[in-house]
């Protein structure tokens, strides 16, 4: 119940104890009041947004379907045109560009950047695709989009812009920093991929930091450290798993990187990044315990049993520190 409602209420009350209502008017009014609006804020989102991307996957496989018929260049000038108007649009409609947070101009705004950016990473992906405009330089294929979403996501303050920009540059720096020969073979399970994805992870945790506390788009920040604390988690892991003979020195490595999280939950009073380091740890601890178990003990049946113990053991002690720290972070 809204505050405008409970006030328009005791209004009404006030007039009726000085008789100015009748007893019918008044519980009419507080039948009306008692009744809550149902909110369909997101579910006008999710329909919107749902339909930006199905129009983007609509163009895509009219294209595949017609692709004789039609022409490259038609296509191309297609999707240029679609991404311009939709650009045009925003730049028009926009207000003036403020290192804080700025409100959407309207409810239709963020659909249409979205539409604008997609269409705009289709443009360049078609060029390189169809006429290899340019060449064998991948990276550079990824670098303009990369440009114009993280330019797109600031000058227009779109979180949703600026995941698709991180994920870009992602992709960027891992086709730039890995040899050509190991994206020519699809051969993905090179270690060069996984110090790729520690170093991404370190760079945008440190963006979240520089935004926040240089206050430029301040609110980018959780948006920046969630993408980078998945991305190094998973990578550390990686190392954990790719190179067996160092496990425990890559465990450490992730025992750090818990503890620096750590850190961050208590001062941030975040219980979903106490979550995550909890759920990366144990992952990565019950492979330590595993290893141990089976291939440096060798142990058989007894292996077992140890394992299903520690299983228990470990998820019940998981459970209750989780449920501690909620309560302190809560009472902090």
């Amino acid at each position: 119940m809204s505050l405008f409602y409970r006030m328009d209420v005791s209004m009404f009350n006030k007039l009726y104890g000085e008789g100015d209502i009748s007893d019918a008017s008044l519980e009419k009014i507080q039948t009306a009041a008692a009744k809550k609006l149902f909110s369909l804020h997101w579910e006008l989102k999710t329909i919107l947004y749902l339909g930006v991307l199905l129009l983007s996957a609509g163009i895509g496989i009219l294209i595949y379907k017609n692709i004789d018929s039609i022409g490259h260049q038609a296509i191309l000038a297609f999707i240029a045109l679609v991404s311009a108007a939709s650009f045009y649009y925003c730049i028009k409609t926009t207000a003036s560009f403020s290192l804080q947070r700025t409100a959407s101009p309207n409810v239709f705004f963020d659909y249409v950047l979205l539409l604008a950016c997609l269409t705009f990473v289709s443009f360049t992906g078609y060029l390189q695709f169809q006429y290899n405009v340019f060449g064998n330089r991948y990276g550079l294929a990824t670098f303009i989009p990369m440009i114009v979403l993280f330019f797109s996501a600031y000058y227009f303050d779109n979180l949703a812009i600026l995941s698709l920009a991180i994920t870009s540059f992602a992709a960027w720096a891992g086709i730039t920093l890995t040899p050509l020969k190991i994206l020519q073979q699809n051969d993905f399970d090179d270690s060069t991929i996984i110090f790729t994805g520690l170093a991404v992870g370190v760079v945008l945790l440190l963006a979240g930091m520089l935004t926040k506390k240089r206050n430029t788009k301040a609110h980018f920040e959780f948006t920046y450290s969630n993408f980078g604390t998945h991305i190094l988690f998973i990578s550390c892991l990686a190392t954990e798993f790719k190179f067996d003979a160092w496990y425990l020195a890559w465990f450490l490595l992730l025992a750090a990187t818990c503890f620096f999280f750590y850190l961050k939950a208590r001062k941030e009073n975040s219980f979903y990044f106490l979550l995550l380091l909890s759920l990366y740890g144990f992952i990565g601890l019950s492979y330590v315990v595993i290893r141990l178990l089976f291939y440096t003990a060798r142990l058989d049946i007894g292996g077992f049993m140890l394992a299903c113990i520690y299983f228990i053991a470990a998820s019940i002690g998981l459970i209750f520190f989780l449920i501690k720290m909620n309560k302190q972070l809560k009472q902090s």
